[in-house]
């Protein structure tokens, strides 16, 4: 598969990330460790996890045992000279981790001592702050979401201290890159120029929602990554579920997403399935599968990316490997921006 430079680190990974947040609970280890080896065996090299996965939900009883999984397979496979491990640590996190404090200068060395714990290895190739603590419009926020005020030097304050500590673990060989997640343009040009004003790692990637369904990358964080060559490490590629086409009509299967959790995290809506249903017939009007369609669809767009997906069990991994190599022509891409601009934010 196709690499991609990890902003300016001089690392290169794959343009699709096989995504764990499901291993431990709802995929267990045996096939966990089958969608490890099927992921690196069809060429991907991107693996993403984090301190506080698994997720739906997320419970103070199995926070870290996504890590633990992934360390279950290094220590059984031998293969971890063979991919790019990135992990991230929790912001605000219900009292999971740090006796109920967040990530800061002070703690943020021994959160990752801990990370390298649970995945036996010596050291992580990606690690990213999972949510900015000043607050954070993802996750369906956006439509109330109001910046904080008078709070930007305590906002830089934090910044340095985190860096500072980030670049300790760089030079001590634990972490090679430094990432963000959920974050804005202006928190990801704030990090790049205090790491140049304090000597920290650069910003190397950000972690955000992306899909054909959310789409609000597309201005101010793609001007920043073109221009300060920060990847897009895009979550939920496949709309969680929705752009297969799982949930429409009504349909709720067994042990899916939207029958553990109710709403999708907000992205079940009225306008949604519409939504849905517009790229649905795109990819059947050209005898894509719908799922091939929105993977190869990230690779099209004027920005870098790589598509971070996952798979509940190693039989859908399967359908998604196997659009690895689709390319979209451009009556596609023209229908797609079609629906686009007539379905522009369905939740």
């Amino acid at each position: 598969m196709e690499k991609i430079a990890l902003g300016r680190t001089g690392i290169e990974v794959t343009k699709w990330c096989l995504g764990t947040m499901t291993f431990g609970t709802h995929t267990k280890q045996d096939d966990a460790d089958r969608q490890l080896d099927m992921a690196l065996d069809a060429g991907i090299n991107f693996v993403d996890t984090a301190e506080m996965y698994p997720v739906n939900p997320v419970a103070k009883e199995t926070v870290g045992m996504t890590e633990e999984t992934i360390g279950n397979w290094i220590a059984k496979s031998g293969r971890r000279g063979e991919y790019i491990l990135a992990t991230k640590v929790s912001g605000p996190n219900g009292g999971f981790f740090r006796d109920g404090r967040s990530f800061d200068g002070s703690n943020i060395e021994q959160a990752i001592d801990d990370s390298l714990r649970r995945l036996q290895t010596d050291y992580i190739d990606l690690y990213q702050l999972h949510w900015p603590l000043r607050g954070s419009y993802h996750f369906r926020q956006n439509w109330g979401f109001a910046a904080k005020p008078n709070n930007r030097q305590k906002t830089l304050d934090h910044m340095a201290g985190v860096l500072t500590a980030l670049q300790r673990a760089v030079d001590a060989g634990k972490i090679r890159a430094f990432g963000l997640s959920n974050e804005s343009a202006w928190g990801t040009t704030r990090w790049i120029d205090v790491a140049e004003q304090v000597g920290g790692p650069r910003v190397a990637s950000i972690q955000n929602e992306y899909s054909l369904l959310c789409r609000l990358y597309d201005t101010d964080l793609a001007e920043v990554a073109v221009n300060e060559d920060v990847l897009l490490a895009s979550y939920s590629p496949l709309g969680c579920g929705l752009l297969t086409g799982k949930y429409q009509n009504g349909a709720l299967p067994e042990g899916s997403r939207l029958a553990l959790n109710g709403d999708l995290g907000g992205r079940k809506t009225d306008r949604v399935f519409a939504a849905t249903q517009a790229y649905l017939d795109i990819a059947a009007k050209y005898g894509l599968d719908p799922v091939h369609m929105a993977m190869a669809w990230q690779d099209t767009r004027p920005f870098p990316i790589s598509a971070i997906f996952g798979a509940t069990t190693s039989a859908q991994l399967e359908r998604i490997l196997a659009g690895k190599d689709v390319k979209l022509g451009q009556d596609v891409l023209k229908d797609i921006e079609v629906a686009h601009k007539a379905h522009p934010m369905p939740f």
